[in-house]
């Protein structure tokens, strides 16, 4: 029972926090799309936003301990792949069907929500996950 109960904790963080990243990634990005191309607000918003949710993924949502570079690299790596996929939905929805691109960016986000936690929860904070579960 506490296993699950830690699950719903740490899914509740988790969204709690995603969508305090995901706020911080549309206030950037609509900041920056004002003074330059909405490919360059995506990237910028994108490291805000990476900063941001390494600091809280890592003391807050899955409570780790272990050495920042140790995990920052993969995170930062997990990233990288979740900016590509950001930017080729923004493409998509923006040059190719001509949405708007406050519209594109809140799809990407949600999509890119989803794939961080996979990616964080199995490959980046694995080993506190683990330990964690160990000591229940």
């Amino acid at each position: 029972m506490k296993n699950k109960q830690q699950l719903t904790k740490e899914i509740f963080l988790y969204l709690l926090f995603g969508g305090l990243t995901t706020l911080v990634n549309i206030v950037s990005y609509y900041g920056s799309s004002l003074f330059t191309d909405y490919r360059v607000a995506t990237i910028l918003a994108w490291v805000v936003a990476v900063l941001f949710a390494f600091i809280t993924n890592k003391l807050y949502v899955f409570r780790s301990e272990n050495a920042s570079t140790k995990e920052f690299l993969p995170f930062l790596g997990a990233r990288v792949l979740s900016l590509f996929m950001d930017l080729g939905v923004m493409i998509v929805f923006v040059d190719l069907f001509k949405q708007d691109d406050l519209l594109a960016k809140i799809i990407a986000n949600v999509l890119v929500v989803i794939f961080n936690y996979i990616a964080s929860k199995f490959f980046i904070f694995k080993d506190s996950v683990q330990e964690r579960e160990n000591a229940s």
